[in-house]
């Protein structure tokens, strides 16, 4: 979504389906807005085609690593003690 010079360090804002996260691009350089990565602990490691990044999307939401990592606790709370989620919470991560 964007990219900058933060204290020497390439940085950029990088959504995740709808989260949005500081990542740093050292590690790919020439990394564009608008391309595909894969992020792990905050570095952007390697650029993706966009088919590749769509069915790797699909595949984390699908096991809920997305929903895990970025939103929804309440639900994971509510299942882990295997209860219902509470009235009025919402999901964060669609």
């Amino acid at each position: 979504m964007e990219i900058r010079d933060e204290d020497d360090t390439r940085m950029g804002k990088v959504d995740f389906g709808g989260v949005i996260k500081d990542v740093c691009l050292a590690y790919l350089p020439d990394l564009q807005v608008g391309e595909y990565t894969i992020v792990h602990v905050g570095f952007a490691l390697q650029r993706l085609d966009e088919e590749s990044a769509m069915q790797s999307l699909e595949l984390y939401r699908q096991l809920g690593a997305l929903e895990e990592e970025f939103g929804d606790h309440w639900g994971i709370a509510a299942r882990q003690a295997g209860e219902r989620r509470p009235p009025g919470t919402e999901e964060t991560l669609r």
